[in-house]
């Protein structure tokens, strides 16, 4: 039978017996194996292969009468939810989502009403339980037209709460989500445990492009090779991991307390602290033309890098419209482009300055 998973993966502990064949059986409990998946997942190591088949599994020992949940086939989506429902017994029916979790897959419509009704087909869901619901995260809701897949399946599609811990209370109450339910906070822990992939992102680029720095410094630079490279490169290495630092990490850290709305302008205070400081450090060496001209190149760049990275974060967060991005990119790019090109320049001709270029 297509529509049940293979029962080799390494989270299944057992299987069920039901009309449509062996559906795999989980537990509740995650493995040491789990944990450090979800590690490295967080830190974007074989993230985009982080799936499970598609399809239905069994949660503990469920039967004809046990509640039907819906999620994506993200590993950490279904890890997630199995978690949040430790001695309980349900059905859980996997979408193909395309290894993507449930809010972002709703957006891109891999999380839609057409593959959950075939999933719901193929997998022989109503020949398996008694009753014609199933519940659906509620950050679903974008991508499912719930009165079609009445129509389309026979199912009622129910709109669970938002977050998975919640499920408990949930089933408990009749399957009626409260009010708090409904409501999508974004705390500081919640943000801090999505900076990891942007800054693995920002400095797989950085390490890129650090070894340019150095070279073009040795080159240019008024010294001898390495020496311009201990100094100048050394320098542009430092201001680049601050415009990281900057924009991928406190800026989503301070993001309720940073002035303005766009992000890239939220980015503005982080960097700018961050340039005043590094600038500090770097005053020690006098204050000649060249300096100057450093100075302000990494300012610059610093601005911008971290505007950038910033903007990036709009993704991840719970309060941006898909529209405000596109007009935030449209007028903030052009700024944080120029910006970096301009800084770059000038970098370049400090370190021509003292060769009287």
């Amino acid at each position: 039978m297509t529509g049940l998973p293979r029962l080799d993966q390494p989270f299944v502990i057992g299987s069920i017996e039901t009309s449509e064949g062996r559906v795999p059986q989980v537990s509740s409990f995650w493995t040491k194996d789990d944990y450090l998946g979800t590690f490295k997942a967080r830190w974007g190591i074989g993230r985009m292969h982080y799936a499970v088949d598609p399809g239905l599994y069994a949660l503990g020992r469920p039967d004809e009468k046990s509640p039907v949940l819906v999620t994506a086939n993200y590993k950490m989506s279904f890890d997630r939810l199995r978690k949040a429902l430790p001695e309980r017994d349900a059905w859980i029916l996997v979408l193909d989502t395309k290894g993507i979790n449930v809010w972002c897959a709703a957006g891109k419509g891999t999380f839609g009403t057409e593959e959950l009704v075939a999933r719901i087909g193929s997998s022989g869901l109503e020949r398996i339980v008694s009753h014609r619901d199933v519940i659906l995260p509620q950050l679903s809701a974008p991508g499912v037209a719930a009165h079609q897949i009445r129509k389309l399946s026979g199912f009622k599609a129910v709109f669970g709460p938002i977050q998975s811990e919640d499920l408990p209370a949930f089933l408990d109450n009749g399957m009626k989500a409260t009010a708090a339910m409904r409501f999508k906070t974004f705390t500081t822990w919640e943000r801090f445990v999505l900076i990891p992939v942007e800054l693995v992102g920002a400095l797989k680029a950085a390490l890129i492009i650090i070894p340019i720095l150095f070279i073009l410094s040795g080159v240019l630079g008024p010294a001898a090779f390495w020496p311009n490279v201990m100094n100048q490169g050394l320098f542009a290495a430092q201001a680049l991991l601050t415009a990281v630092f900057a924009g991928a990490v406190l800026t989503p850290l301070l993001l309720p307390w940073l002035p303005g709305r766009a992000f890239s302008l939220k980015s503005i205070a982080p960097a700018l602290c961050c340039v005043l400081l590094l600038l500090l450090l770097r005053s020690g060496d006098g204050l000649k033309l060249s300096s100057l001209l450093e100075m302000f190149s990494w300012a610059l760049v610093i601005l911008s890098a971290s505007a950038y990275l910033a903007m990036n974060f709009t993704g991840a967060s719970t309060y941006t419209s898909l529209s405000g991005v596109k007009k935030e990119m449209r007028w903030s790019l052009p700024f944080q482009i120029g910006g970096g090109v301009v800084g770059l320049v000038l970098w370049v001709y400090s370190m021509l300055v003292d060769h009287g270029v």
